[in-house]
């Protein structure tokens, strides 16, 4: 039937399909299209291919699951081939001779979510396995297949003895910590390990769900109490608290954050990426029960107590992760400043407010108008300076504003600190910007000292302390002793000289203005789209926001410089995906929809989910970009007063127009790169599918 994801039309026995992964995806897309399933068999082939060029999908015990969604697919389906010669799609334990080819519309991405995470978890349960290699017909493939895909309603009570009595046993299997060893007498056997995990995968989709099923598997070998919580592309159900409450261990099989984890605070952790626990489940649940028994095993650093117990080496993550993690996070926490501080400057700048004269003017006490230093806005509304009503909002806006970006190397500081430390690293990593500032180390002192008050708070809450005194640790004795420590190491021994690297740093990008301001727009422009809001884009970034504090034209320049390449990775990709969609994904189609506006707004992070996937042909082209307008906007000498605001803030700038031409010709010369290099890899694949394809169809 046509509403039947497989059908026996979609199925092949005990087939010769070829040597490699390219001849099975293209013989199963063949038998797609004599199905009528895809209207193009090498469309969809390229699709697969592009896949499985990004991650291998072979599963170990001999599976593979090419995937993939193309517009030549006219509905959901799968094609399924049982291989008479093993091939290779780089499964750990070796080849495969069950092969899946998942194919979904390429506007079906909720169909293509759930046939693919449904299946994924049927094929860890090695009955479902066992079964299919011993089916004997089609219809027995079909039926397998349908029954794991859409599972039928409760058995009626005229089932078969066998699937009663499999039904039986499966819900009234033990549930509780506790067994006993017979029903009658002798000695209660011990209680079970509980251990809790979670799984989380980039994309939500099929290794959070074969993560949690195969440490289930595993856990029912071992006889461990287990719950697990995905968090994927469907909703999560949160953990009850009291089954976290009574877990031993917890493991945290993910490749991206895991949300809530203060919830398991002082638990034992193991901590690895979802592909071990696919591949190592046994392992892993071993470790955790051996964790559980392991009073110096690594635990969760949460909030329960507001103490980071044990917890510097986070369950198995490598130092650099760690301190990777601990950057961006003081880096996410910055943005909101920069955006709102910006803003508030720009608003300001509104002719019919402030003005640009707004910024060499301040107000007193009485709300007049001077040169000298800001002190407070406690006048009335109606006590207006000279130049009424918009001019002091003017002057309120550009105050405001000024606050909030007085605060980014604080911010900064504080949650690098606090991604390392949890709560109580927060103070001292406050003192610790606030002490960079003030000794001129700024930027690189935030950064620097941010990581010192975290692993010296780190450092403080291991301090053997008697059980009353480690109530004070959170309050009172990490922020304090925290504070001392990066306070007079910041003012006694690190600060001069990270003072001097930050002069350096900025004098010679100064150094690059006036014959060299192209080359230092080039500079900028590169430094700007290498990683797209990491640190180096984050150093050009408050390089040119310093420099506004300092004014003058050439600063003003530098500023234009870095915003224009900075809008143009989201945007050249966007335009990229508009022009050739089928050289992206469903999903990178999606973002490029939302990359228009960020783009637009100045927010590089728009263009991160696809240099995440593909970066070695996205991330060089958008460098190419960065460069000509960095070099444009310097040679054309366009001007921007607003550090944050994109095409929004245009009013701030002195050539709006030739800031358009600059930003037009990186995102052009970008967007065509990115083609380039996507369209030519393509080509190569199809260059080694192709001949298969034409093998197969004669």
């Amino acid at each position: 039937m046509s509403e039947q994801i497989i059908t026996t039309q979609t199925v092949r026995l005990d087939v010769d399909a070829g040597a490699d992964p390219a001849a099975v995806i293209g013989y199963l897309a063949e038998v797609l299209q004599a199905a009528g399933r895809t209207t193009d068999a090498a469309d969809l082939t390229r699709g697969a291919l592009d896949r499985e060029a990004k991650s291998a999908t072979g599963l170990p015990g001999g599976i593979a699951i090419p995937h993939a969604r193309a517009e030549s697919v006219t509905e959901a389906s799968l094609a399924m081939a049982r291989l008479s010669a093993k091939v290779d799609f780089g499964a750990p334990d070796g080849p495969a001779d069950l092969v899946f080819l998942i194919a979904a519309p390429s506007g079906g991405a909720s169909e293509h979510m759930k046939l693919l995470s449904s299946l994924a978890r049927s094929l860890v349960r090695p009955d479902f396995v066992a079964s299919l290699r011993e089916a004997e017909s089609d219809e027995r493939v079909v039926q397998l297949v349908d029954e794991a895909i859409n599972p039928a309603p409760a058995q009626p009570a005229a089932s078969t003895a066998a699937a009663t009595t499999a039904a039986t046993a499966a819900a009234t299997a033990p549930a509780s910590v506790g067994v006993a060893s017979s029903p009658s007498s002798g000695p209660a056997v011990p209680e079970r390990t509980s251990i809790v995990a979670i799984t989380a995968c980039p994309t939500g989709i099929a290794h959070t769900y074969m993560a949690a099923d195969a440490l289930k598997y595993a856990a029912e070998r071992a006889d461990v109490d287990f719950h697990v919580e995905t968090q994927g592309s469907s909703a999560t159900t949160a953990f009850d608290p009291q089954v976290i409450a009574s877990a031993d261990a917890v493991i945290f099989a993910t490749d991206v954050g895991v949300k809530g984890k203060e919830r398991f605070h002082g638990k034992p952790v193991i901590s690895s990426g979802v592909k071990r626990a696919i591949n190592e489940p046994d392992a892993m649940i071993a470790e955790a029960v051996a964790a559980a028994d392991n009073p110096n095993a690594a635990v969760v650093a949460g909030t329960g107590d507001g103490v980071p117990d044990n917890a510097a080496d986070a369950g198995g993550l490598g130092v650099g992760k760690q301190v990777q993690q601990a950057l961006m996070t003081g880096v996410s926490y910055m943005i909101p400043f920069v955006a709102a501080g910006g803003l508030l400057i720009a608003l300001a700048f509104l002719p019919f407010l402030g003005g640009y004269e707004i910024a060499n003017s301040t107000l007193d006490t009485s709300g007049a108008l001077n040169d000298g230093q800001f002190i407070a806005l406690n006048n009335s509304l109606w006590d207006l300076p000279a130049g009424g009503l918009g001019q002091y909002i003017g002057a309120v806006l550009f105050a405001v504003g000024g606050l909030a970006m007085s605060m980014l190397v604080p911010v900064l500081a504080g949650y690098i600190s606090f991604a390392i430390a949890d709560r109580p690293g927060i103070a001292p990593g406050f003192v610790a910007g606030l002490v960079s500032v003030a000794v001129g180390a700024s930027f690189i002192g935030g950064l620097v000292g941010g990581l010192i008050a975290g692993v010296a708070c780190l450092w403080i809450a291991r301090l053997p302390l008697p059980q009353w005194a480690r109530g004070l640790m959170p309050v009172v004795i990490i922020p304090l002793l925290g504070s001392l420590i990066i306070g007079v190491l910041l003012y006694m021994l690190l600060g001069k000289p990270l003072a001097w690297v930050t002069d350096q740093m900025t004098d010679g990008l100064n150094s690059m203005s006036g014959g060299s301001a192209v080359v230092l727009g080039i500079v900028l422009g590169l430094m700007m789209c290498f990683d797209l809001g990491g640190p180096v884009n984050k150093a050009a970034y408050l390089f040119a926001t310093a420099g506004l504090a300092i004014g003058g034209n050439a600063q003003l320049e530098i500023m234009a410089a870095v915003m224009c390449a900075g809008m143009v990775p989201p945007l050249a990709l966007a335009l990229a995906t508009v022009l050739r969609p089928r050289l992206f994904t469903e999903p990178e189609r999606e973002n490029g929809k939302a990359a228009w506006l960020l783009g637009a707004s100045f927010i590089s992070e728009g263009a991160i989910p696809f240099a995440a996937t593909d970066p070695f042909r996205v991330i060089p082209s958008m460098m190419a970009g960065g460069a000509l307008s960095g070099a444009l906007i310097m040679a054309f000498g366009v001007t921007q007063r607003a550090p944050h605001g994109g095409i929004f803030v245009f009013f701030t700038m002195n050539h709006w127009v030739l800031f358009l031409v600059a930003l037009a010709a990186g995102t052009a010369l970008s967007a065509f790169l990115v083609i380039a290099a996507k369209q030519w890899s393509t080509a190569r694949k199809e260059a080694t599918a192709v001949p298969e394809l034409e093998t197969i169809a004669a």
